[in-house]
């Protein structure tokens, strides 16, 4: 069944029986239950805080001493379904790639996939960045970024700073 067949049946619901429907997926789906919340009351700046919680959850987690990168790229990910501002989710890519950074400077040298992720958000925010034109606006953190890398192994810093270098003159 496709989107089509599922609008099909939809409006052949009364408005009650919508409202039942939205309302069993809200208590049913903790992503509808979100997406709904921030429908009705759409207040960006706190769904942000939430959502640079779960980001820097993953790289310094409550329980346990684990790294989960993927969650910190599906907050990300959720937090761009939901459709804030674009200088938001720029805002939370770069906090991804600050606190990856941060975490190397910590505990030291970590591994290729753990680098390989962290370029490739800060990549994507800058390419975000560059398409909403609000690349000025992060200059600061972005070049910080590339600087908080220096002696760090694995090519990190290089890729980095060209990517940096692609945006930034």
């Amino acid at each position: 069944m496709g989107l089509s067949e599922v609008k099909q049946e939809l409006r052949k619901l009364d408005k009650e029986r919508l409202v039942d429907l939205l309302s069993d997926l809200y208590k049913k789906n903790k992503s509808v239950k979100e997406y709904l919340d921030f429908y009705v009351n759409p207040n960006e700046k706190e769904l942000f805080l939430k959502y640079k919680d779960k980001v820097y959850e993953a790289f310094y987690p409550k329980r346990g001493d684990r790294l989960k990168l993927s969650d910190g790229k599906k907050a990300i990910s959720d937090f761009k379904k939901l459709e804030a501002s674009k200088e938001l989710l720029s805002d939370l890519m770069l906090f991804y790639a600050e606190t990856g950074v941060e975490f190397t400077n910590e505990f030291g040298d970590i591994d290729e996939p753990f680098y390989n992720s962290i370029a490739s958000v800060y990549s994507n925010a800058l390419a975000l960045m560059d398409k909403e034109n609000i690349l000025d606006k992060f200059a600061e953190r972005a070049k910080k970024i590339v600087d908080d890398t220096s002696g760090i192994g694995w090519g990190f810093h290089d890729e980095l700073g060209d990517i940096y270098s692609d945006y930034y003159n």
